[in-house]
């Protein structure tokens, strides 16, 4: 893996470029079918970008932990939709897991596909969810993410909360969803879909995703805007995956900000 220092935000420390701009050094992949092996090439490099083709249910990992760092990660969608995962037709979808934990392939959502892990949802309408990832440790003993953030009053179809800067809190375990802030509420699992105050960019535009992990806390801004919170997580530190759940997509920047501590 290279690492290249650059300046960031008052109170970044030492950043690392995750990704070098022509191979995949410093990462490994999982589908859930063929495991480490990638015969149709879903995880390629293509033009100094990370192409996921969307072929197949799995992840792109980091080799290295982290804890106490701001992510940087520079994303836009590609044409294809597959069949996997349904997505034919539907929203484009993938995410960034952070805190990934336990074995490769352990998660109880996609029946192996993932780990378990607190995950920044990449899926049109919905960037900035942040999701509860559940799975196993390599005894077999269950991973149980948690979260507590504030939250508006009404619920989701699926019933769970929005994010509320001003609201009550509320503790998520195990398995759920904090949507983000200004996520329609009649958002609807189909192609492009766009809410009235979706910051993420028109298809086809570059978008930047930041996820601050301050100890037990994590912010997500998306393109400059904060969009959601949640602090008490646990798991608090771990691997950094890119998610392939049925969706091509484009990554050209996936950088690590160290955060400094207090004064």
């Amino acid at each position: 893996m290279v690492c290249v220092a650059r300046r960031g935000r008052a109170g970044d420390g030492h950043a690392a470029e995750l990704f070098n701009g022509r191979d995949l050094s410093g990462f490994s992949t999982w589908l859930r079918d063929t495991r480490h092996e990638d015969p149709r090439g879903v995880f390629t490099v293509t033009n100094g970008w990370i192409r996921i083709s969307g072929d197949g249910l799995g992840y792109l990992a980091t080799t290295q932990s982290f804890a106490n760092y701001r992510l940087v990660v520079e994303f836009k969608w590609g044409t294809r939709n597959t069949p996997w995962n349904d997505r034919v037709g539907r929203a484009r979808d993938s995410g960034i897991f952070l805190h990934a934990t336990g074995p490769d392939g352990n998660s109880h959502d996609g029946d192996g596909a993932f780990m378990a892990a607190i995950e920044c949802n990449l899926f049109q309408g919905a960037t900035g969810d942040i999701l509860l990832i559940r799975g196993k440790d390599e005894a077999g003993r269950l991973i149980a993410p948690r979260l507590t953030a504030r939250v508006a009053p009404e619920r989701d179809a699926d019933g769970w909360w929005f994010w509320d800067a001003e609201g009550r809190l509320q503790t998520i375990e195990t398995w759920g969803r904090l949507n983000w802030f200004g996520k329609s509420r009649a958002w609807r699992d189909e192609i492009d879909f766009r809410g009235p105050l979706d910051p993420e960019r028109t298809y086809g535009e570059w978008n930047t995703v930041e996820c601050t992990c301050d100890g037990n806390r994590l912010a997500i801004r998306l393109n400059g805007i904060l969009v959601n919170e949640a602090f008490d997580l646990r798991p608090d530190r771990g691997r950094i995956l890119l998610q392939c759940e049925g969706s091509e997509v484009f990554f050209r920047r996936v950088a690590v900000f160290e955060l400094r501590p207090a004064q």
